[in-house]
């Protein structure tokens, strides 16, 4: 089974966008749209990049969030950046430490943003279904994350 993100459409897209100067926060923007396009289960993409201890929302598709400053360490998020560890989150019910961006979001896959060592960020990915977030969605959602961390 082939993941519904197509990966490769993404970072083709954002490489274009890179190479005509399009500015950072577009470039993220761009790939929060880019994803949440491919449709179910991809409900809301917000990305946060890492300003010292906190992630900070720098760009999103899909419903809003009062979550604009996540420290590390807490819910999903922060847990990702605190262990270094993508975060596929099945039932965001089960979940003691989760922060919750809305109402209807049953499952979370947070991927980092890295180059290197050095965390930059991470696509956060929510979804109204539960666990539908395959090993293909991850590996596809990681191919865009990596493509960033050269962009960026």
């Amino acid at each position: 089974m082939s993941a519904v993100l197509d990966a490769e459409r993404v970072v083709t897209r954002l490489r274009a966008g890179f190479n005509h100067g399009v500015p950072r926060v577009q470039l993220l923007t761009m790939a929060a749209e880019l994803i949440r396009e491919s449709g179910v289960p991809y409900t809301s993409v917000y990305l946060y990049m890492l300003h010292g201890d906190d992630l900070v929302l720098e760009a999103w598709s899909g419903r809003e969030t009062e979550h604009v400053r996540i420290p590390v360490g807490q819910g999903v998020c922060g847990t990702a950046v605190a262990t270094g560890e993508d975060q596929n989150v099945p039932d965001v019910q089960g979940r003691e430490n989760y922060i919750a961006c809305n109402l209807f979001t049953k499952s979370e896959l947070v991927v980092l943003i890295r180059r290197g060592a050095q965390i930059l960020g991470q696509i956060d990915v929510d979804s109204d279904q539960v666990d539908p977030f395959t090993a293909d969605e991850e590996r596809a959602v990681r191919q865009v994350a990596e493509a960033l961390a050269v962009l960026l």
